[in-house]
């Protein structure tokens, strides 16, 4: 009886925070409750009347990024990083997925240790990845803005072997149980089970989500923990990224917003007046649409410390958004692996495998 009311105790304490956690994402404060890049967007005419056809689906496009996803990730995940910097691996990924005839959806994130998600290589990043570190690499490749999503966690050091291969087994679990009509908490159920079970944590603010053409967060969450209540079911033709973010048994299990912001996203066209900015986000919005880019991907136009001023009239004009990097909250280990399936009447293709 002990354990049935903990167990309770425990599901309904979740779901409180899952909640919150919900009702935060966007919201100001330090504590993050998303997939990747979500962020409020104002609609206006300027975003609205370029992305209008952005809720069709093309099978065939997404079939093809899935499919250049998956090869470049494996390129990765066998490729030895130790030495390299950031730079390196960032340019080196982004430039596999253009010689195969696509463009990154996102840039390249190299989160090395504690940090979980959104870090990408500042232009000419020195950064050394050392033996020991563990090195997430989350890759989004897209074709006309449909978009696959990736990731592998890549380190040499054997301690954090079950860690890793906890990661990878929750998300093939959760990708089993994915159909049409499968409910998203019972594929953050499925997830938590598996990592709990090997006496590792799911980090309860990051979640999967939806994806749509040209906006890698399309509204939906997919949970990497169980929750009660309202949950939807996943339908027919349309896309889902699932991807199980995992911490020690001595982290905090959440992450929390850190200082650094090197990716940004177009959220508004509206002029700010100044010509100079003006022109640059007609130049991202003329490249990159609503995608995610970094300064790296503008040095050949602009001189860094201009893109920098330049980037932040944007931003103080709420014309950009700054996604920050996310970091577990006792600044332990987390791990990730990712898919991208859609579920169609009779099966599912998961695209990224």
């Amino acid at each position: 009886m002990l354990l049935s009311v903990r167990g309770i105790v425990h599901s309904i304490a979740q779901t409180i925070f899952y909640w919150l956690m919900t009702c935060m994402e966007g919201a100001s404060g330090n504590v993050m409750m998303s997939g990747h890049f979500a962020v409020s967007q104002p609609h206006n005419l300027y975003i609205g009347t370029a992305i209008q056809n952005q809720n069709k689906m093309n099978l065939g496009c997404y079939l093809q990024a899935g499919k250049i996803a998956a090869a470049v990730r494996e390129t990765a995940r066998k490729k030895y990083h130790v030495g390299l910097t950031l730079f390196e691996i960032c340019e080196s990924v982004e430039a596999q997925i253009r010689g195969l005839n696509a463009e990154p959806a996102f840039p390249v994130n190299t989160s090395l240790n504690e940090t979980a998600a959104h870090y990408t290589a500042e232009p000419n990043d020195a950064t050394l990845v050392k033996e020991g570190d563990v090195l997430k690499i989350d890759i989004g490749v897209h074709i006309d803005g449909y978009i696959a999503d990736t990731a592998v966690t890549v380190c040499y050091d054997p301690k954090y072997e079950a860690l890793i291969n906890t990661a990878e087994m929750a998300l093939s679990e959760a990708v089993r149980i994915a159909r049409v009509n499968t409910k998203a908490s019972d594929i953050g159920r499925v997830i938590e089970s598996t990592i709990t079970k090997f006496g590792f944590k799911p980090i309860q603010n990051l979640s999967g989500h939806s994806l749509q053409q040209y906006t890698i967060h399309a509204g939906k969450s997919i949970p990497n923990i169980w929750t009660r209540g309202s949950s939807f079911s996943l339908l027919t033709n349309e896309a889902y990224a699932i991807e199980p973010f995992i911490t020690t048994r001595d982290g905090q299990g959440v992450v929390y917003e850190g200082k650094t912001k090197n990716i940004f996203g177009v959220t508004s066209r509206k002029p700010v007046k100044n010509k100079e900015a003006d022109d640059l986000l007609e130049l991202i919005w003329s490249r990159y649409k609503t995608l995610p880019f970094a300064l790296r991907w503008l040095t050949n136009k602009y001189d860094e410390k201009d893109l920098r001023r330049l980037t932040d009239v944007l931003v103080r004009k709420k014309n950009v958004h700054a996604y920050p990097i996310l970091v577990e909250g006792h600044s332990k280990i987390v791990v990730q692996a990712e898919h991208t399936l859609i579920p169609t009447e009779s099966s599912v293709n998961i695209i990224t495998l």
